[in-house]
């Protein structure tokens, strides 16, 4: 027979519970142990951290406020730093999949806190020296405590991970468009020729892609960083003073850097999940942006023989365990399976906004946590590789100056001299003949000066009304 396990007795508002005795959690946790047994995924890191910086942020506002003695806020205060750090995360073992409004999650944290705090302030485990929910609750209410928890988690998360991998692959598409201004090549558009490009140009684009993502990422963390913190049960802000709300959000921008205020409606904070909803849509744009980004990359660098290679992209890996000297795009592929999974995720945060909102509260909260704070870890971290392991490492070949010469998309170039109608008779012959069309139009009679001035490749990627760029 195995060793039994050390245990305790704890008391909730239920009776009795069994809890390992080297626990710092309490009853109330036990049992949600117990009842979720689904997916054996505690939340993640980001977000107990986040909740630890919650209940530090109150204890300290309550000490304030005068609602808690100073040796009881210190010792809650301490404990609360010690789950921001880590140190207590095994501590939290409740499943994702428990009750919507992350009421056992909540609990779990002020059973913790409160042990922990008793213990540093000289007493036993289940002493209740400090109680759960008098003290370490005391203003607050999983409905109010579980959104702002969420909410910061990701808008740090946005904040520390994202934009920062963002900036590295803004700069290095950047770079790219300098390097590469000098090579042109043939525009396409529905994936057809079409009039003479800059690659520089085309990486101009995908960093100004990137810029605006970074203003989307911003403008996500202003969504995230109004809490509904003191709004406690139902909105109403009952059981807790009027300016711990506005206290306790400072005392969290300080902490975080992220400019965390009260949310002006309580009620609307609590009762939908809009802003994570509104947050993950940024997400999911910045996501879409990167797949274009990603693809037309790996668009150009196919081949080397039978595809465009216009790019040569790093050599990273061996691409095949059959085909000896073949090597695939694989970073681009790894950062559209992130994409992929990024879609997926906001349709359960759309789900959760839309069908776990009832009355006076969400209850699909928890899930939607670790979906949006998924996406945002999953992709800082495929973007940081996709400027590490790809852009940065660019090349770009002479096959687009190449096919640039040979293009019947060049006859669009004639149109101010020789009009649409006989431009287009050109271009098709060149099509139908493979002759260029300098050839074809030295043929119908233009000097090979005019044709210089208006084939100039260089003039052709600039606005203009006369010669080359006129037309539509």
């Amino acid at each position: 027979m195995g060793k039994r396990k050390v245990t305790r007795i704890e008391k909730d508002s239920m009776g009795e519970m069994e809890v390992p005795a080297d626990a710092y959690y309490g009853a109330s946790t036990q049992r949600a142990v117990l009842n979720f047994p689904i997916s054996g995924q505690p939340l993640p890191r980001r977000f107990i951290r986040a909740l630890g910086l919650v209940k530090r942020a109150a204890a300290q506002t309550n000490l304030e406020l005068g609602l808690l003695s100073r040796r009881r806020a210190r010792a809650i205060a301490a404990a609360a730093q010690q789950v921001i750090d880590g140190e207590l995360d095994e501590q939290f073992p409740i499943d994702v999949y428990q009750t919507g409004s992350g009421t056992s999650t909540n609990t779990n944290a002020n059973e913790v806190i409160a042990t922990r705090a008793a213990e540093i302030l000289g007493g036993e485990r289940g002493s209740r020296l400090i109680h759960p929910n008098d003290h370490v609750n005391l203003g607050q209410s999983s409905n109010d405590v579980i959104p702002t928890a969420i909410q910061l988690a990701s808008a740090m998360a946005i904040q520390d991970e994202l934009i920062p991998s963002l900036a590295r692959l803004h700069k290095a598409l950047e770079a790219k468009s300098k390097e590469f201004w000098p090579v042109i090549k043939t525009g396409r558009t529905h994936l057809q020729d079409a009039t003479p490009i800059r690659l520089g140009q085309e990486f101009r684009g995908y960093a100004g892609q990137v810029e605006e993502s970074i203003r989307r990422a911003k403008a996500a963390v202003d969504e995230l960083a109004r809490i509904p913190l003191g709004g406690t049960a139902v909105g109403t802000g009952i059981n807790t003073h009027p300016q711990f709300a506005r206290i306790a959000a400072a005392r969290l921008a300080k902490a975080t850097g992220v400019p965390v205020r009260e949310t002006s409606n309580h009620f609307h904070s609590q009762a939908t999940l809009d802003v994570l909803v509104a947050a993950h849509g940024g997400l999911r744009t910045i996501a879409t942006s990167l797949w274009k980004i990603g693809s037309d990359v790996r668009l150009m660098g196919t081949g080397p023989i039978a595809g465009l290679g216009e790019l040569r992209l790093p050599e990273t890996q061996p691409g095949s365990s059959i085909m000896p000297g073949k090597v695939n795009p694989v970073i681009v592929e790894s950062l559209l399976m992130v994409i992929a999974r990024v879609y997926g995720n906001d349709l359960t945060v759309a789900i959760c906004g839309q069908s776990g909102s009832f009355f006076e509260l969400n209850v699909m909260m928890p899930v939607a946590s670790v979906a949006t704070l998924e996406s945002i870890t999953l992709l800082a971290a495929s973007v940081r590789n996709f400027s590490e392991r790809c852009v940065e490492g660019l090349q770009a070949t002479d096959r687009g100056p190449e096919l640039v010469e040979r293009s019947p998309m060049l006859a669009t170039a004639l149109n101010p001299i020789l009009g649409y109608d006989e431009a287009a008779k050109i271009a098709k012959e060149s099509i139908r003949t493979g002759k260029s069309i300098r050839q074809l139009a030295r043929a119908k009679g233009m000097s090979e000066a005019a044709l210089n001035k208006v084939l100039d490749l260089g003039k052709m990627t600039k606005p203009g009304l006369e010669g080359p760029g006129g037309g539509g």
